[in-house]
């Protein structure tokens, strides 16, 4: 499955032989869960010491939407209003939408990316990137940062994003139009991505918000 999902990544972008990657969304035999997995602020300064300028705006912009790696590198400074960043998901064939706030974060790793292409992202060459080129330079970057290896991978940083929000106090309907997620699938999701620390943390906030 892992194969046949980048061949067809790969005739998606660059190819352009095909619209999207039918391999996405399709369950996989192996149940076991990265829930657990998250980058924490110390993880991305820690990778922020030795990557490239390039890198670190595509973690810090994964770490702020939780955008997939397919619809982060396509995202342009269009999908950005005052308010919000706008863009449909390729996983739901843009069929759905990820509204995503403009919060001071957001805004602030915005700021620090410049303006080379009318995609936000792009490579040290100023291009945009690929799935494959991004995939391969942050696997560069991260074996400089723990010669010695590590558990964390750039689609944990979808998990680090989906935590910021829901420690945030937004409501499942809130995630769900942020992360472009199904309502009615919003719960088992966030079971999924959030680590159970965080949700633990935020029953206690609630529990002692409900006792004042």
């Amino acid at each position: 499955m892992q194969v046949l999902s980048r061949v067809l990544s790969y005739a998606v972008d660059p190819l352009g032989k095909i619209g999207s990657n039918p391999c996405e969304g399709v369950r996989q035999i192996y149940s076991g869960s990265r829930s657990e997995i998250i980058w924490t602020g110390s993880d991305i300064e820690h990778l922020k010491k030795t990557c490239s300028a390039e890198i670190a705006h595509a973690v810090d912009l994964a770490a702020c939407t939780g955008l997939r790696v397919g619809d982060l590198i396509r995202l342009s400074w269009s999908h950005a209003d005052e308010d919000a960043i706008t863009i449909t998901t390729g996983k739901s064939r843009h069929q759905r939408e990820a509204i995503i706030p403009l919060y001071q974060e957001l805004r602030d790793a915005l700021g620090r990316i410049p303006k080379r292409s009318p995609v936000v992202l792009t490579s040290s060459k100023k291009r945009p990137w690929t799935v494959n080129g991004l995939a391969s330079s942050f696997s560069d970057a991260k074996k400089i940062a723990w010669p010695k290896g590590d558990d964390l991978n750039f689609h944990d940083l979808r998990g680090t994003a989906a935590t910021k929000f829901y420690t945030a106090g937004l409501t499942e309907r809130e995630i769900a139009e942020i992360m472009g997620w199904e309502e009615d699938h919003v719960s088992r999701i966030i079971r999924r991505y959030v680590s159970r620390g965080a949700a633990i943390k935020e029953r206690i906030r609630k529990l002692d918000q409900a006792k004042k």
